[in-house]
């Protein structure tokens, strides 16, 4: 029996898998600030995974802020600055730094305790401002589909009847 392949012994989800490549893909600079993500095919051809698998590892970026998605145009890359490292407006989830650290074995992220203090201050802000904005576009979204219904309604209602 032959030894199982590398990417098997790794028993994580292929969409944490995609997401890390991806990740990686952004912190590089070879996806940059701004640059619209691959869709969500080009994403299920690149990693061999279904739909849905693709969709979760966007998921994981856009809830670590690497990129957000702007309804019936795609998703983004975010802001972070050219070195590779995140921008003190970049807070990783505890989940994502805890898991990090536990497979890097690293104690933590390196930073003296004031500027952390002063990351995680910026961070919580932008969580706050993005979590807003996210509440607005969805209620944008609402709107949207709700005049797009009136307008089929009333495209319908000056059909001639038969």
């Amino acid at each position: 029996m032959s030894p199982a392949p590398e990417s098997k012994q790794d028993r994580r989800p292929p969409y944490q898998h995609a997401a890390d490549e991806l990740r990686r893909d952004i912190l590089q600079g070879r996806i940059k600030p701004g640059e619209q993500m691959p869709s969500i095919r080009e994403l299920q051809e690149r990693f061999g995974v279904a739909n849905m698998t693709a969709r979760s590892a966007l998921n994981v970026l856009r809830d670590e802020g690497l990129i957000y998605t702007i309804h019936g145009r795609g998703s983004f890359v975010a802001d972070h600055n050219a070195g590779g490292e995140l921008s003190a407006n970049y807070n990783a989830p505890a989940w994502y730094l805890a898991n990090k650290d536990e497979s890097s074995g690293q104690a933590g992220q390196g930073e003296e305790p004031d500027d952390s203090e002063t990351v995680e201050a910026v961070g919580s802000t932008l969580a706050e401002v993005l979590t807003a904005l996210r509440d607005e576009i969805r209620v944008l979204s609402a709107d949207h589909q709700e005049l797009r219904r009136e307008v089929e309604e009333l495209k319908a209602a000056q059909q001639p009847k038969p």
